[in-house]
């Protein structure tokens, strides 16, 4: 009873591809494939096409963005239960998708299983990304049920399409980041609490320094709109580890950001090459921050 949905954009997802359609054929409950492309380069359409006959796919002429792309497939879903995977995951566990069946019986509404990087450390112009993975992203099911709803992100969980239906992802936020952050939010003010459950994906696509840096800068745009829009719930700041330290240092703004427009090239160029301390990736993007708020 679940549909498996993948939002597809310029990554060969063949592996993953395969798994699901694999582990679909061993259930014995229904469950279908729904793959979109969101106006990839025709080199990943090809790759996409080859699986067109098992399962439903579907090509968007116009890229429309990591929100409106997921609130696509609710057009497309038969099944009361949607499951999104990001097209980068790689499944480890042969009984992946048998471990969201079983729940189903006791009528989740929302739950996450969370995701893992390769455990050997990647070094060069690769090693900022994993080591924010690694430290920040893989948090165990324990940990995240912590604070289940800061914890929530869109790379691997299950929807009810009843509750889906009714909290969107804000189509508003067309470039990366954060979409997940401003839904988790809108579940917390509708007293919707996530299940947080041991059944992780592997992260397949270790993007490079510099990549990682530009999609952080995106993300950290999108934040701003979404604190402009809702700086005045409280909710949304005790979310947010950035927005906490900003709250606490803003005052300070007319000295910490003439220091941000000197500091941040640097710590960009440190970044870039390979200087991966979390504490300066953080510093990093609180500058970024203050710069927007100006």
């Amino acid at each position: 009873m679940i549909s498996v949905c993948i939002p597809l954009f310029n990554f060969d997802a063949s592996p993953l591809i395969r798994e699901l359609i694999k582990q679909i054929d061993q259930l014995d409950q229904p469950a279908e494939l729904i793959l979109i492309d969101d106006a990839s380069e025709e080199k990943y359409r090809e790759i996409y096409r080859t699986f067109a006959d098992s399962c439903r796919y579907i090509e968007l002429e116009k890229n429309v963005g990591r929100a409106k792309i997921r609130n696509l497939f609710l057009q497309y879903a038969s099944y009361p239960y949607l499951l999104f995977l990001d097209c980068d995951a790689l499944i480890i566990s042969d009984q992946f998708l048998e471990q969201y069946l079983n729940l189903l019986d006791s009528k989740p509404q929302i739950v996450c299983g969370g995701r893992v990087y390769p455990p050997q450390l990647l070094k060069g112009n690769k090693k900022l990304r994993w080591k924010y993975g690694h430290r920040v992203e893989s948090e165990p099911a324990w940990k995240r049920k912590e604070n289940p709803n800061s914890s929530f992100m869109t790379n691997n969980f299950l929807i009810s399409k009843a509750l889906l239906q009714q909290v969107q992802f804000d189509e508003q936020l067309t470039q990366y980041g954060h979409e997940d952050t401003l839904f988790g939010l809108q579940l917390l003010e509708r007293g919707v609490q996530i299940l947080h459950i041991e059944n992780p994906i592997l992260n397949g696509d270790i993007e490079t320094n510099p990549v990682f840096l530009e999609k952080t800068k995106q993300g950290v745009e999108n934040l701003y709109q979404i604190y402009l829009k809702n700086k005045d719930n409280p909710h949304l700041v005790e979310q947010v580890r950035l927005l906490r330290v900003y709250e606490k240092v803003k005052k300070w703004k007319f000295i910490l950001n003439p220091i941000g427009s000197i500091i941040n090239p640097l710590l960009l160029f440190l970044l870039k090459n390979g200087n991966s301390s979390i504490f300066l990736f953080n510093l990093y993007k609180l500058f970024l921050f203050m710069q927007q708020s100006k």
